[in-house]
């Protein structure tokens, strides 16, 4: 007796629908928009009712990308979109009218190093090798943008490999940095969202030197490891004495509003060696097959 295979479907596809439903027969009817099949009506999804399927949208689209990219972990880099490569750090001296103006551009300055020391840590874990599944491990991602983002992606590239952007609308648009793979390029318009991806595959975090933005993103992980929300993971603070600058971490400890232990959640280095060779020790410490760190 012949084996009889079934259809593996037969409904059509959305795709295939949605091609039909462009090319109505006119007609008073099909003219108004309530016609139009709802995945297609942008004003429909754009009502303020339908924000829970924004929200399920913008968590769905860049979990579906990166998981058929293979990707299965990230080395998260957040940090400044002031601090300018080294190359061009003299420039905004030049242009500094005023004592203040011209303080702040020498501070920027002295910090453009950290610039070249995320482009080499980019570098660094862009060098681990697939898993045996084709997975991928420690993928660079950063916000996509200028400055400390910009050397986290230029460092990705600078070895050939991809690396991940997830960029914001803003009132003045912040376009994604030229090194951002292309098809890892998201955009989102919830902060909310683009922070959970952020952390949904971090396996470690660099921190550098950075304003209100860097601060919240670097303070919601602490809260989230501190709470027991998300298991520990590496998180490196680039340049001590920025961070104990302009955070009291020991006064918090001693006015009680964090315990001693919380200062452990994070660990303070100067370079992107450092950086590296605290990840592979902490995840070795764990039993990571050694060929993940090298």
């Amino acid at each position: 007796m012949t084996e009889i295979v079934p259809p593996t479907r037969v409904f059509q596809r959305a795709r295939e629908e949605a091609e039909v439903a462009n090319q109505p027969t006119p007609a008073p009817q099909t003219a108004d928009a309530a016609y139009r099949l709802a995945f297609q009506d942008l004003d429909f999804l754009l009502r303020e009712d339908l924000r829970p399927i924004r929200f399920q949208l913008e968590l769905l689209k860049p979990e579906l990308l990166l998981e058929e990219a293979k990707i299965s972990s990230t080395f998260v880099m957040y940090g400044s979109a002031r601090i300018p490569e080294p190359e061009k750090a003299d420039a905004l001296l030049a242009a500094a009218a005023t004592d203040q103006q011209r303080l702040v551009a020498e501070r920027l300055k002295a910090k453009s190093k950290y610039y070249d020391e995320a482009r080499q840590l980019a570098r660094l874990c862009s060098r681990v090798d697939k898993g045996p599944d084709g997975q991928r491990h420690f993928v660079v991602c950063s916000g996509g943008g200028p400055s400390i983002m910009e050397a986290a992606n230029r460092g990705a590239c600078d070895v050939g490999a991809e690396s991940i952007g997830l960029n914001i609308v803003l009132p003045h648009e912040q376009m994604p940095n030229p090194y951002v793979t292309p098809s890892l390029s998201f955009q989102f318009h919830y902060f909310a969202l683009r922070k959970m991806h952020f952390l949904l595959r971090a396996r470690a975090v660099a921190v550098f030197p950075g304003g209100f933005g860097t601060f919240d993103e670097f303070f919601e992980l602490l809260t989230l490891i501190q709470t027991g929300k998300v298991k520990p993971l590496p998180i490196i603070l680039f340049g001590r004495d920025f961070w104990e600058r302009v955070v009291g971490f020991e006064a918090l400890a001693e006015e009680g509003v964090i315990a001693k232990k919380d200062l452990d959640l994070f660990h303070f280095v100067e370079t992107a060696d450092e950086a590296w060779r605290y990840v592979c020790e902490y995840y070795h410490a764990r039993d990571l097959p050694v060929e993940m760190c090298k």
